[in-house]
């Protein structure tokens, strides 16, 4: 079983434009990702994948692998499906294609083999998401922060941006949980995926993920570690971010 790294990056992103290269704390936020990301050592491959010739310019400028996939992609799975398609290896139907999205400053190698672990430990895993304990309830109730509910067996139900599990108050007894941003697949399983058109779910939630759910197909939670993640979705989260990540474990090592 090999595994593919892929980080998808756009300018254009929708609540925050030219996030990818927004400073944070230092160094261009795409940065952070990949350069964390690279610390995983069970790599095959590892790419940036974009449309964007400023996003080119900056992987060229750090000698960090780039492919140049197509700008009309708006969804980062079907860029990351066509950049597995274009990166030179031969990428088997059960090896898995993991989707680092470009706006996790603070994942580390951990997170990663997290995704990848339940693979390891059941072949009749497909596909794996990273799974956050929500502990606040600012974050419960930010629609950018797209929430998961599973069943026993840790296999995802449904996803959305409203605040789930309901609760007539928030706590984190809850066990409300969000989706951390590292996703990964059996090669076969993203094909499928991206595949298939839009689902009724999906469009409803604005989460692609319940198109999985909706075919009737699984994707298993990854727990994450046990310390502080904070995901860039809008402007505001840079100062989230910058506040915590010089005490992360990771700062000083890239």
């Amino acid at each position: 079983m090999k595994i593919f790294g892929f980080v998808p990056a756009r300018m254009a992103a929708s609540r925050f434009p030219g996030k990818p290269l927004h400073n944070i704390a230092g160094k261009p936020l795409l940065e952070h990702c990949f350069q964390r990301a690279r610390l995983y050592d069970r790599w095959d491959g590892l790419w940036i994948c974009t449309c964007d010739d400023d996003i080119r310019a900056f992987a060229e400028d750090g000698d960090y692998p780039v492919l140049m996939t197509a700008d009309t992609h708006t969804r980062a799975l079907d860029r990351v499906a066509e950049a597995a398609e274009i990166c030179g290896q031969a990428v088997a139907d059960d090896d898995i294609v993991v989707c680092v999205q470009g706006d996790e400053p603070l994942l580390g190698p951990d997170m990663i083999e997290a995704v990848i672990k339940p693979f390891d430990d059941d072949d009749s895993v497909e596909g794996t998401m990273l799974s956050v304990p929500i502990t606040e309830e600012e974050v419960f109730n930010n629609p950018d922060m797209v929430k998961l509910v599973h069943d026993l067996k840790g296999d995802v139900l449904f996803t959305s941006r409203a605040p789930i599990p309901y609760a007539k108050e928030f706590s984190p007894d809850i066990g409300a949980k969000r989706v951390g941003g590292i996703f990964g697949f059996r090669w076969h399983f993203l094909k499928w995926f991206t595949d298939l058109p839009e689902s009724p779910m999906e469009k409803a939630e604005a989460c692609d993920s319940n198109r999985v759910y909706d075919n009737g197909r699984k994707q298993r939670i990854a727990p994450a570690p046990d310390r502080a993640y904070v995901s860039v979705d809008s402007p505001e989260d840079v100062a989230r971010v910058e506040a915590v990540i010089r005490d992360d474990d990771l700062w000083g090592k890239y």
